[in-house]
Formats: structure tokens, C-alpha cells, sequence
């Protein structure tokens, strides 16, 4: 009877164990991002100086750099930032986890190589202010680029699709909250049952944070898209939280909102030490 070996190669084993070094890390840059988000919100909820617009993850980017050795803590944060692109180009390309290739597969992996991108750009703003070269532009060559995208045959319509998947997702992140999908990535095993409820619990209100937030950026890009409206379909996060302190009993809901991140920044820390990894 013919024996089949083991093709795992001990190069194979060290590049597994590389990516899942890196995306730990990058769990806890993300973790310390969001959470850093979500101070900023309580702040502007409660009036003490942080404004809803300057509460994006780029204002948090901002705030890390203004605390005492900020900048050293920032360069820990780019290079942590680098480790979770790295493992969502992964996710993305190599499809550890078996997403497969059919329709619904396909458009997951997507928005891995789309998270990839977006977490890159955090990671260069990052990288920028711990080295002391400034924060760069941004906002205007995003507006442009929408701007020519909305001037192409169907351009509008082209934007317009992009703010529902959008929402899209921000409905998809209530679904994982409810249902709690995402503990099925945890290492349980290594867990209490204590920790294990915590998670459960942190998790399902940080990701319905997210959700909200999501929600209401695709609802910009649809309206900036109808109103061919550029500048519009830029706006972020930071712009979706000043939004959302401007309603009625904005304060009230932007410290929810913010206490949400807060959570979510913990979540993403319990990732980095509890998740189970298919490299």
C-alpha cells in the first residue's frame, strides 16, 4: 500500500508561523486604533475638545502621535497595521479558511484585498507621522478620482453601487453580531467560559458599532452619487460620527457609538490572542 508523506516543508512552517505573527499583530495595531477612535468620540460626546469629524481613524492616527513618546508608539502601530494587511492579502489570495470560489467566495475575498488597501493607507499615514514627515494629502486626490469616476458613462451609477455594497457590508456586520458567527474563529479550547462570554458579549457590540458606521458612510457615497456630489462620497468615518452627534440626541448616540468602538478595539486585542489561524 502506498504511504502518503507529509509535504509540509519546515520553510512552509516558518512562513505559517511569520503570518501569524504578523496578523496578531496586526489585531492589536487594529485594536489600539479603534480604541483610540472611540476615546475620541466619548470625548466629543461628553464636549471636552475632540470634534465628531477629527474621531476617524485618521484623527485617532493623529492623537497617538501627540502623546508622550507618540511617535515610537505609532511606528509599533504602522508596522503592527503592516502585519494585518499582509494577512488579508493572505485571506485574499491563498484563502486559508476555504471561502471557495463561487460567487459569494469570490466577493469576500474582495473585500479582503479592499481592507488590505484601506489598512494600508492607515498604515503609511502612520508610518508618515512616526517619521516625522507629515500626514500628506489624501482628501483632494480621493475627490478627484471620484470626481473622474463620476464623469465615465455610467460613473454615477458605478459610485452608487459601490455606497450599497457598502451599507452592504454594515448589514452583514449586524448579522455577525446577532449571530455571533465570528466566535467560531476563536481558540475556545484555550479559553475560560468567563473569557469566552466576555468575547462573545465586547464582540457583539463593537461590530454593531462598526455596523452603523458602515451604514452610514454607503448612505453618503448613494446621495453624494445621486447629487453628483464628489466631495460627498469621500467622507469617513470621522464625518460619519460628526453626522451622527448632529441628530437628536446626537451626544447621547455618539457615546454609544463610541463606547461601541471602544469595544470593538477590545475585541480586536482578544483576537490577536485567542484567534485560530489557517495559514
Amino acid at each position: 500500500m502506498t504511504q502518503v508523506s507529509d509535504m509540509t516543508s519546515p520553510m512552509d512552517t516558518n512562513a505559517s508561523a511569520w503570518i501569524e505573527r504578523l496578523a496578531r499583530a496586526g489585531y492589536l495595531a487594529k485594536g489600539v486604533v479603534y480604541g483610540a477612535v472611540g476615546v475620541l468620540a466619548v470625548m466629543a460626546a461628553v464636549g471636552s475638545g475632540a470634534t465628531g469629524e477629527k474621531t476617524g481613524s485618521s484623527g485617532a492616527i493623529h492623537a497617538i502621535a501627540e502623546q508622550p513618546f507618540g511617535r515610537v508608539l505609532l511606528a509599533f502601530v504602522a508596522l503592527g497595521l503592516v502585519g494585518y494587511v499582509v494577512w488579508r492579502l493572505v485571506e485574499a489570495i491563498q484563502d486559508p479558511d476555504g471561502r471557495g470560489t463561487d460567487a459569494k467566495g469570490i466577493a469576500v475575498r474582495i473585500g479582503f484585498a479592499i481592507s488590505a488597501l484601506t489598512y494600508a493607507a492607515l498604515a503609511l499615514l502612520a508610518g508618515r507621522i512616526a517619521l516625522g514627515m507629515g500626514s500628506g494629502g489624501g482628501s483632494d486626490s480621493k475627490e478627484e478620482l471620484t470626481a473622474r469616476v463620476m464623469a465615465q458613462p455610467f460613473g454615477q451609477w458605478a459610485v452608487a453601487l459601490a455606497g450599497v455594497v457598502v451599507v452592504g457590508i454594515g448589514l452583514r456586520h449586524f448579522q455577525r453580531a446577532w449571530t455571533a458567527s465570528f466566535m467560531k474563529k476563536y481558540k475556545t479550547h484555550e479559553m475560560s467560559e468567563k473569557e469566552i462570554q466576555a468575547a462573545r458579549h465586547i464582540g457583539r457590540f463593537g461590530i454593531s458599532a462598526r455596523g452603523v458606521t458602515f451604514c452610514m458612510i454607503g448612505a453618503f457615497i448613494v446621495q453624494a452619487a445621486m447629487r453628483s456630489n464628489p466631495d460627498g462620497a469621500t467622507k469617513g468615518l470621522g464625518e460619519a460620527l460628526s453626522k451622527l452627534s448632529q441628530q437628536t440626541y446626537g451626544p447621547y448616540l455618539l457615546g454609544l457609538v463610541a463606547a461601541g468602538f471602544i469595544a470593538y478595539g477590545v475585541y480586536c486585542v482578544s483576537r490577536a490572542k485567542y484567534r485560530a489561524f489557517k495559514t
